[in-house]
């Protein structure tokens, strides 16, 4: 069988997902003896998760998604036309690779079974943060996380985790483009213009 690239269904989307034309080789599926090897095998599947995740607007990555049949991880996890699937213990040494390069961080903290994935950075998240709220009005309005994270029309930032916004927040204050304010039920944020506070 020679390798090329793959289509996925990617579900109910217009647009499949590419998949790289190693996904058709056996070994990919399969952790190497030789630490060369497996260091371009584990750097092949840190890009297609986080491409994969972007495309899909995935956040979240968990080992035991290696095991689910049908999950939304099943396409690239796996590939049924050479009947193979990345194990667990695979999955579970990739993402702890993928951690050390910042590309994803463990969450909750303190363990290593579930991870928040970074396919834009917590700088990169400030830019689209901040742009949105530039083009969408929002400057010198306060709103709170749940309007940013849930807005009435989607965005860029919908369904967004948690801990990523508030990292994406922070930096935007640390750079006066962004003040954390107490509401009436938790936390909001007003965003400023970007020549604030120069």
């Amino acid at each position: 069988m020679s390798l090329s690239p793959h289509t996925t269904p990617s579900g109910n989307l217009l647009l499949g997902f590419l998949l790289p034309s190693i996904h058709a080789a056996p070994p990919f599926f399969t952790q190497q003896p030789n630490p060369a090897t497996q260091a371009i095998v584990t750097e092949q599947w840190s890009r297609l998760i986080l491409s994969y995740a972007r495309h899909r607007q995935l956040f979240t990555v968990r080992v035991e998604d290696a095991e689910v049949t049908g999950g939304e991880w099943d396409e690239i996890l796996r590939n049924d036309r050479i009947n193979r699937r990345l194990r667990s213990s695979h999955l579970a040494y990739i993402l702890e690779q993928m951690a050390a390069k910042n590309q994803l961080v463990y969450d909750p903290p303190k363990q290593s079974r579930s991870a928040l994935l970074y396919w834009r950075t917590p700088e990169e998240w400030a830019e689209v943060l901040h742009e949105w709220a530039s083009t969408t009005g929002q400057l010198n309005t306060i709103l709170t996380f749940y309007e940013i994270i849930e807005p009435p029309v989607p965005s860029p930032l919908s369904g967004i985790p948690m801990q990523i916004l508030r990292k994406a927040i922070h930096i935007l204050t640390k750079t006066n483009r962004a003040q954390i304010i107490a509401v009436a039920d938790g936390e909001g944020v007003r965003f400023l213009p970007g020549n604030a506070g120069k």
